[in-house]
């Protein structure tokens, strides 16, 4: 696997919304829904995804466009791939204590941040 991603918030709440069922593949504007971000920037956090190995996609089949009604543009789809769910959860739970035990030094008032 290559290194681990930038965990910005964008980037935990997609890997959240892919684990909520991690074996299902999810088109892009599904996981903006999901994630409650816009397309804009969901695509770029699924490409470093995938670029990192935890992620696999591939394109809708032409058949599955030709039954819908009305037409649509094809869709991309991504699931995790071997080893990457296990990969999302243990970066999630590294974020998550390194947020928390961030948040419990930092003044309470802002100040000196």
């Amino acid at each position: 696997m290559a290194k681990t991603p930038r965990m910005t918030l964008q980037t935990q709440l997609v890997l959240r919304a892919l684990l909520e069922s991690p074996a299902k593949a999810r088109y892009g504007l599904e996981l903006s829904q999901a994630a409650g971000l816009p397309t804009g920037t969901i695509h770029p956090i699924l490409a470093r995804l995938e670029n990192a190995g935890w992620l696999a996609s591939h394109w809708e089949d032409q058949s599955e466009i030709e039954k819908t009604d009305p037409p649509r543009p094809r869709r991309r789809y991504y699931r995790f791939a071997p080893d990457g769910a296990e990969s999302a959860r243990l970066a999630l739970a590294g974020a998550y204590q390194g947020g928390a035990a961030s948040a419990r030094f930092r003044p309470a008032d802002g100040l000196g941040s």
